[in-house]
């Protein structure tokens, strides 16, 4: 007895520091400009890619996500001023309340009509992209063809028009090509289409681990800190208030607006509403142990990227660069169904999720794929993938970054559903 005193005594001391400091080994501690997520805007590269001598490059695949945008409705502001207007008459709104108040009917008002639409930031992070695939590989703009689709959405038509634009302006040699348009679809907003895939979104699964997360991780104390009176607000209240006061300020720097975040929130309270809203990306829009069907969504566009090449190997590909524009929910599912590193994580652990998978590195704004095509100097043909413009290896056990078509082709094809592999 005496023994097991003695061990259970050793126990309590490893684990009483832990408990009184409130250590959470899944908590994570990113920068503030991280915590922003998906709506951080575009982490353009200091220096593009290089390539070696010994390659070529004679076709760019691209899919990107619209630029920065203004909040994409009108609801979390209508929320947050619905609130705070309500403690203000109740006369408990603080200070910070206040202050926050008079920022919320400032973003509505600037918004106005323009809500989801894309601003001028935006704009300008598809031009830089636009110039430094042309500085990459300004051969393939020289009297060459370029084909553009695009979603219906106004900020992924928009976007597509500020980077071809930019092309024509730096060669207007360049024969461009653009559509969009719901024919666009199947490719653009297959989660809108997808039967599947919206039966699965339709049924929930995901939302009890997500619920359950969301009130154990979400902090009160950010919708507490607006009033003078704590109680005006039960805990779930308090819950949903951060998570909207969150929601309008974690996209207001996509707006091109600056917003001091750590007024409102600490750095913890941030990673944590932060972990929430990627956890939710996470569920809906990628492969997960409770279902693929957020992923194989993304099965014709990987197929269309396929074929694409393929035509561009043999000749057939009557375009030098195909660009395509959709939304983070068009990235997040090919990303993950092409398993590339850091987009695509399986755990049963859901609190692990921010550690492997995060939002702000996968989908930023602006966030894009290129599958760049090489010819070696041996007459063969390599392949090498960008994300965000950094090249990432394309096979999870190899660091190797320039890729044999071949071997590709290959590995893409087993990332398809059977009924889809030619």
């Amino acid at each position: 007895m005496n023994r097991f005193l003695k061990l259970l005594a050793v126990g309590l001391l490893c684990v009483v520091p832990f408990a009184v400091s409130g250590a959470d080994p899944m908590a994570t501690d990113y920068p503030v400009e991280d915590c922003l997520g998906s709506a951080k805007p575009y982490p353009a590269p200091e220096d593009p890619a290089a390539y070696p001598d010994s390659l070529t490059p004679v076709f760019v695949n691209h899919v990107g996500r619209h630029g920065a945008r203004f909040l994409s409705s009108a609801k979390t502001t209508v929320d947050l001023t619905a609130f705070l207007d309500r403690a203000d008459s109740a006369g408990v709104l603080a200070p910070l309340g206040k202050e926050l108040l008079s920022l919320a009917r400032y973003v509505a008002d600037i918004s106005h009509n323009r809500w989801g639409a894309l601003d001028s930031l935006g704009m300008a992070e598809q031009r830089g992209i636009a110039s430094r695939m042309f500085l990459a590989y300004p051969k393939l703009f020289m009297g060459g063809k370029v084909n553009a689709i695009s979603s219906y959405s106004p900020r992924c038509v928009m976007s597509m028009y500020e980077f071809t634009h930019q092309l024509d302006r730096l060669n207007n040699r360049v024969e461009i090509y653009t559509a969009s348009g719901h024919q666009t679809s199947p490719l653009m907003r297959p989660f809108d289409v997808d039967k599947a895939y919206v039966e699965w979104a339709a049924s929930k699964e995901w939302e009890a681990p997500y619920n359950m997360f969301f009130e154990t991780t979400a902090p009160a104390a950010p919708a507490r800190r607006l009033l003078t009176d704590p109680d005006f607000l039960n805990n779930k209240e308090a819950l949903d208030m951060s998570w909207t006061e969150y929601k309008v300020l974690m996209g207001l720097p996509a707006m091109g607006m600056a917003v001091d975040l750590e007024k409102y929130f600490t750095r913890a309270e941030l990673n944590s509403l932060w972990a929430c809203e990627n956890l939710g990306h996470y569920l809906r829009r990628t492969a997960t142990t409770l279902s693929s069907e957020p992923a194989l969504i993304a099965s014709d566009l990987l197929l269309n990227l396929i074929n694409t090449t393929d035509a561009a190997v043999a000749g057939d590909n009557r375009f030098n660069v195909e660009l395509r524009f959709g939304h983070a929910e068009t990235l997040m599912p090919l990303l993950s169904l092409m398993r590339l590193r850091g987009c695509y994580y399986m755990t049963n652990y859901f609190d692990t999720v921010g550690l492997h998978w995060k939002d702000f590195d996968v989908v930023p704004m602006a966030a894009n794929l290129q599958i760049v095509l090489f010819r070696t100097d041996k007459g063969g043909w390599c392949v090498r993938f960008d994300l965000n413009e950094r090249p990432v290896p394309l096979f999870p056990d190899s660091p190797q970054v320039y890729v044999p078509w071949e071997d590709a082709r290959e590995y893409l094809v087993r990332c398809l559903p059977l009924h889809l592999q030619p």
